[in-house]
């Protein structure tokens, strides 16, 4: 079974979307476990509690699972990955966020899936990359919260 969801499903927290406090208060958490994307064969299909993500696609489904399932089930494996929740309550209309993490990613020379949830994004990077993944979105995170507060003591200064 896929990890749970690091917050409760009756989540009531606002969305937000100013990038930079959506930066600033993102809290990657990594999830346990290796995930995998695979395109299941005709014939087989899974209970939806197994499947992390899922995309209809022309040549099949999509779907990101626990590497063990898919081991089980002999499924071709495309990509073996981390799977990495941003915490914060993100809003589906917001502008920039995806950008910036891949930016801070591609910078610190890692490649990464995104999946927008309703209420999150989930980010599959590399499984040997995770720890660097990590500490490249704690920086980012550190950096728009310090621009914050540097924006704040200026408007207090005036």
């Amino acid at each position: 079974m896929p990890a749970p969801s690091p917050h409760s499903p009756a989540d009531d927290t606002p969305a937000i979307s100013d990038l930079t406090t959506l930066l600033a208060h993102m809290q990657p958490a990594l999830n346990p476990g290796c995930y995998v994307f695979v395109t299941l064969p005709a014939g087989i299909s899974l209970d939806a509690r197994q499947i992390v993500a899922s995309i209809r696609e022309a040549e099949g489904l999509s779907v990101v699972v626990a590497e063990k399932l898919a081991d089980e089930l002999d499924l071709p494996i495309v990509f073996r990955a981390a799977w990495i929740t941003l915490t914060v309550h993100s809003d589906l209309h917001a502008v920039g966020l995806t950008a910036a993490i891949s930016k801070t990613l591609a910078q610190a020379d890692i490649g990464c899936n995104v999946v927008a949830g309703v209420h999150h994004d989930h980010l599959f990077v590399p499984f040997e990359l995770a720890d660097k993944a990590m500490d490249a979105l704690r920086r980012l995170s550190t950096y728009a919260d310090s621009a914050i507060l540097a924006s704040q003591a200026t408007e207090g200064r005036r």
